[in-house]
């Protein structure tokens, strides 16, 4: 009987794949990551949608004489990947409607306030903003009549805030609080035409970034740069964010590029020397024409989440501060004739003060400007500013009567 040598190992001949399989296997599997990359992105779409409309629907972007600010009588909506609906009403002057500007009523103390996106309240309803939610507190701990009328303005850095500084002296201020955040310092001689400008070559920007994550030596930073402006990225990267340890999302935020996290370094490096520098010039003309009209002028920085994160989780990495910006620019402004309130150490009692912030997006939500305006509320009527000093309770004013 003949046996066949077919299942003998020696006797079988490797079989060459014809050349059209080389051609189309990898296209196959090209075809199946792109259609897989495309249903991922269109349930993310569904999860996470985001608006067409923006803020910038009701800002005058490109006005190099006052830098961005808002269109009189305007209303546009908005809604962020990770937030709901958020309506944007300007009043006849060009600002957020809280309280409509005018003449200030008698009896009241009017804090005007500038600032950029966090002092404006962006991504969240007007009434759940902390320039909403301040005045109503100091009201309840002064005693007084307290107002604040709101000019934090998208995009309104420092430059951006003295163009149009004449409208905070015409507001009749008693006060004026500028609300800083670091992004103020790093951008702060940007405008937004600039900012702007930068973006017009979608693909040399998106390759600049990349550039940067690989400088960093970081898996996490390359991946977030490549997939950073998808929505199927801002959901992973929410999900990531809001399940990861205060350690993990300190480490992997230092790995940033140098402009976004290099104020958190103890030592100042060269790219914020500058923009410190560059920073300074304009506190001291905002401060020069704040004290020329003989009102005070109080300035605070409210932290970014890394840094609200760092602060609560009181084990800096080594070679690294977050309240070394605190510290440069509380110099700033003391040396131009200004007052500085810190409110960065209650931080340090906050549990987890990271979720009061969007977390791919940055900015605070409702419960971070409430807790905000309850810190703002402490340093302010702590006795730092006297006019506002909180009003004894009844029995202090008993027990000073004895």
């Amino acid at each position: 009987m003949a046996h066949s040598n077919a299942g003998n190992p020696a006797n079988l001949k490797e079989e060459k794949l014809p050349r059209r399989d080389w051609i189309l296997l990898p296209l196959i599997c090209l075809l199946t990551l792109f259609f897989a990359a495309v249903s991922a992105e269109s349930i993310a779409n569904r999860v996470f949608n985001s608006s067409e409309t923006s803020l910038n629907s009701c800002l005058v972007l490109n006005d190099a004489s006052t830098g961005v600010r808002g269109i009189p009588n305007s209303v546009c909506w908005e809604k962020i990947p990770e937030g709901q609906w958020t309506e944007y009403r300007f009043d006849k002057c060009g600002y957020r409607e809280g309280i409509e500007c005018g003449p200030k009523p008698p009896g009241t103390y009017r804090i005007v306030m500038v600032g950029s996106s966090f002092a404006l309240g962006e991504n969240v309803p007007v009434e759940k903003a902390f320039a909403t939610l301040l005045p109503a507190e100091l009201s309840r701990q002064t005693g007084r009549r307290v107002e604040l009328y709101n000019e934090g303005m998208g995009y309104g850095f420092a430059r951006n805030t003295a163009l149009r500084f004449n409208d905070v002296l015409a507001a009749q201020p008693d006060m004026v609080l500028w609300a800083l955040t670091p992004m103020d310092i790093g951008q702060g001689t940007a405008t937004r035409a600039e900012i702007a400008a930068k973006k017009a070559n979608r693909a040399s920007w998106i390759l600049s970034r990349v550039k940067d994550a690989y400088a960093t030596n970081s898996i996490f930073a390359v991946m977030r740069a490549h997939v950073a402006d998808t929505v199927i990225g801002v959901l992973l990267q929410h999900c990531f964010f809001e399940r990861e340890s205060q350690a993990q999302y300190v480490r992997s935020y230092l790995t940033g590029p140098e402009r976004d996290s290099g104020f958190l370094k103890a030592e100042t490096s060269p790219v914020w020397k500058l923009l410190l520098a560059n920073f300074e010039i304009q506190a001291a003309d905002i401060e020069g024409r704040t004290r020329s009209a003989g009102v005070p002028f109080v300035a605070v920085l409210v932290p970014n989440r890394a840094q609200a994160a760092m602060i609560s989780l009181g084990e800096d990495p080594v070679g690294y501060d977050p309240y070394k910006l605190d510290d440069e620019l509380r110099s700033i402004i003391e040396r131009h004739g200004g007052a500085y309130i810190d409110i960065l150490p209650d931080f340090r009692s906050l549990h987890n003060p990271e979720q009061g912030y969007y977390p791919v997006d940055g900015h605070l939500n409702a419960n971070g400007h409430a807790t905000i305006s309850r810190l703002l509320a402490k340093a302010l009527a702590g006795g730092a500013i006297p006019a506002l000093k909180a009003a004894p309770l009844p029995q202090d004013a008993a027990n000073q009567g004895k």
